[in-house]
C-alpha cells in the first residue's frame, strides 16, 4: 500500500463530505483527479481493503428496534436457513459459526413486536423449537468508533 492509498483510506473514514459529488471534494483535498481517486478505490475494494463503502445510519434515532438473534440449525439446512435470512430485508448481517447455535444475525424493524414475527415466523419456516432461537436485544450499548490507520 503506497502513501497515496493510506491518504486515501484516512479521507474516506474522516470527515466525508455530504455533497451532490463528495468524491470531486475528497481528489481535491488529496491534490489528484477524480478519476484516479476512483481507480485506487476500486483497486482497494477490489483487494478486499476496503469490505464496505456506505453510510453507517443509527437505527436507534431513526425509531427501530434491533437485536442480534441465532439459531440451532442442523447441518443439512445450514444453505436453507441461510437463503431464508437472505429473504429479510431486516436482517443485516448473517454469520456461520461454531457451535450450538451456528447461525447469528442482526435484525432492524420498526419494534421489537415486528422482531418477535420475524424469528417465529423463521423459526416456523425452519422448524425449529424456541429452544432454538435465541433473541438477545441491547440491553446497554457500547459503541466504538473504529478508524483504522493504514499502516506503512
Amino acid at each position: 500500500m503506497d502513501d497515496l492509498e493510506r491518504r486515501i483510506l484516512t479521507e474516506l473514514q474522516d470527515d466525508f463530505p455530504l455533497s451532490e459529488r463528495p468524491y470531486d471534494i475528497i481528489a481535491d483535498r488529496l491534490a489528484i483527479d477524480v478519476d484516479t481517486l476512483w481507480q485506487r478505490v476500486e483497486a482497494l475494494l477490489g483487494s478486499g481493503v476496503i469490505r464496505r463503502l456506505g453510510a453507517s445510519l443509527d437505527s436507534r434515532k431513526l425509531g427501530y428496534s434491533s437485536t442480534l438473534a441465532a439459531i440451532c440449525v442442523p447441518e443439512p439446512k445450514v444453505d436453507e436457513a441461510s437463503e431464508l435470512l437472505n429473504d429479510y430485508v431486516e436482517v443485516t448481517h448473517s454469520y456461520l459459526r461454531e457451535g450450538r447455535f451456528n447461525i447469528w444475525f442482526t435484525i432492524i424493524a420498526a419494534n421489537t413486536d415486528e422482531i418477535d414475527r420475524i424469528l417465529s415466523e423463521i423459526a416456523a419456516k425452519l422448524d425449529l423449537g424456541l429452544e432454538d432461537v435465541l433473541n438477545a436485544p441491547v440491553e446497554r450499548l457500547f459503541k466504538l468508533d473504529a478508524r483504522f490507520k493504514a499502516g506503512g
